[in-house]
């Protein structure tokens, strides 16, 4: 066990998480015999076959690889939390911080990583748009150092969570149809709209499913899917299209002081829903350098206060 080294694990993790050894490889800025080397001499070192091959062909891990990999994803992030700390006891924090944010959140990310950027310029600050589901994977495996995503609506493991601000939601619609001078609309009034939604495996989608079914609207007509909110939010531009958004979206679109041209958002009802998002990070103690950065940045911001204006407010 002596001669394992971290960059023996890193090599493994990459493996285990690309599932291609080519892919790993260029994840790892490494050549492939490099990375498929280094594995087979952390298996040697550790007398235990961690890859199940077929030739060279990456099958999985092993039984014995499943137990090695939590164990690497510990070791390295315990070793990337000790050189941020190293960074602070020099005199200022510096690395990179990857912070996975779900695509309905991230209106609200600049208001945090504002500030952050500010405190810490040294840190080179790497936001992602990414789903629910892989913002858990990244904190799980050590691939992000938190997270902005819901709170309360799916269980959410080994995390550490600050709630910043409550998600309300908006039919957002072409003008000079049904809903024009309207002050709100049912769930199941708009489920007869043809519908522009995220996809399935986003949980605001998940949540408005849900709405729908809540407000006895069954199934609603989803025409267009996509996991762009920029595509959204064009196919409702079009004039063709309705869809259900954050009430954060109306900032970001303009709607404060300047009306959206040509569209309506109306508070959708009946249910009158709403669920809590913050930031997660990673269960531990002490908390990585970074993580707490971030946390306190998010803590210096009254998130809440800065996205509650109403449609029309200015």
């Amino acid at each position: 066990m002596s001669a394992v080294n971290v960059r023996q694990l890193r090599y493994f993790v990459a493996l285990a998480r690309e599932k291609n050894h080519a892919r790993a490889a260029a994840a790892c800025n490494v050549a492939q015999p490099t990375l498929s080397e280094s594995v087979r001499q952390l298996e040697h070192e550790l007398a235990v076959p961690l890859i199940d091959r077929n030739g060279m062909r990456f099958r999985g891990l092993t039984p014995e690889g499943e137990r090695v990999l939590i164990w690497a994803q510990r070791i390295i992030a315990d070793g990337d939390a000790l050189e941020q700390e190293l960074t602070v006891l020099r005199g200022e924090l510096a690395g990179d911080l990857r912070f996975g944010v779900i695509p309905a959140a991230m209106p609200a990310a600049p208001l945090i990583t504002n500030p952050f950027c500010a405190a810490h310029p040294l840190v080179t600050l790497r936001l992602l748009s990414l789903t629910s589901i892989e913002i858990q994977r990244g904190l799980d495996d050590g691939t992000l150092e938190a997270g902005l995503t819901y709170l309360d609506n799916e269980p959410l493991k080994s995390v550490r969570t600050l709630p910043l601000y409550t998600e309300r939601y908006m039919l957002l619609t072409p003008r000079g149809g049904a809903f024009d001078g309207k002050r709100r609309v049912t769930w199941r009034e708009a489920a007869q709209l043809p519908l522009c939604l995220l996809t399935r495996d986003m949980q605001n989608r998940r949540i408005v499913d849900r709405l729908f079914a809540e407000g006895g609207a069954g199934a609603p007509k989803v025409a267009v899917e996509t996991n762009s909110v920029l595509a959204l939010v064009a196919h409702v531009r079009s004039g063709r299209w309705s869809s259900v958004i954050p009430q954060t979206f109306l900032g970001l679109l303009g709607h404060q002081g300047t009306p959206l041209a040509g569209l309506n958002t109306v508070p959708l009802v009946e249910p009158d829903a709403s669920h809590s998002v913050g930031l997660v990070v990673t269960e531990r103690e002490p908390l990585a350098p970074l993580a707490r950065a971030l946390l306190k940045s998010a803590r210096s911001t009254d998130i809440s206060t800065a996205l509650s204006l109403k449609p029309g407010q200015t």
